[in-house]
């Protein structure tokens, strides 16, 4: 009942935009600039941990950026998916670019492979934002004619502790040899960007990316939607 509620729900309720409040719908076009106005920029945390591929983010986590990604995350804003499916592909695109990868106009598919949240929280949400933020930028990219496809092979292999509130170091301890890829879901050599709705200190994605190297896949690159400003090296990119 919930899961339909929240698919309906705005089809029938008045809606304010989930950026800045104004009654103007899901989404107002300043907010839908500031999230997806691209072009997606290059970002590295600081300190940056071994084995991150290079990240692509489309927006910076301040003001509208933030309370769109916290609507759909946590408030269960489905309708946002699509436009937050836009920006990823925004960093989708750039990663492929910057690594000659196939996928960006042509070749073998691209496969997006999301960072799994663990099962708690996808219970407690009621959905998977990261997977459902993914086919939504993997359908905006097949319209563009990339040949991408989601590819949700990875999975916890242990429990970690609550990322909220840890340092870069606590993270990458906690999450060290936590994700593994499923036995024969990748033949080696698979190019994929791996994809998440925010980066802090990078620790998941790293995690994420030796799994897929430890499976035999090639990360090339990873996508976001966006990363916090401050203590940040920049470098933009198309």
């Amino acid at each position: 009942m919930r899961g339909w509620w929240r698919e309906v729900g705005p089809l029938v309720l008045p809606t304010e935009c989930a950026g800045c409040g104004a009654a103007c719908g899901v989404l107002c076009a300043v907010c839908r600039g500031a999230l997806c106005g691209g072009p997606a920029r290059r970002v590295r945390p600081v300190p940056e941990p071994a084995g991150l591929p290079p990240v692509y983010a489309a927006a910076w986590y301040t003001d509208r950026p933030r309370a769109v990604l916290l609507a759909h995350k946590e408030r269960g804003a489905l309708s946002l998916a699509r436009p937050l499916g836009r920006a990823l592909a925004l960093g989708v695109r750039a990663a492929a670019r910057g690594a000659g990868a196939a996928g960006a106009g042509g070749g073998r598919v691209l496969g997006l492979v999301p960072v799994p949240s663990a099962r708690s929280a996808v219970a407690g949400r009621g959905h998977d934002p990261v997977r459902r933020i993914a086919l939504a930028a993997a359908g905006q990219l097949r319209r563009e004619g990339c040949a991408v496809r989601v590819r949700p092979v990875l999975r916890q292999v242990r429990r970690v502790a609550d990322q909220s509130g840890l340092a870069a170091e606590r993270r990458r301890a906690n999450l060290a040899g936590a994700l593994a890829v499923r036995s024969g879901a990748l033949t080696s050599g698979d190019a994929v960007v791996l994809v998440d709705d925010l980066v802090t200190t990078g620790a998941s994605l790293a995690e994420a990316a030796r799994a897929v190297r430890a499976a035999g896949g090639r990360p090339v690159g990873a996508a976001v939607i966006a990363s916090p400003p401050i203590g940040w090296i920049l470098r933009t990119r198309g």
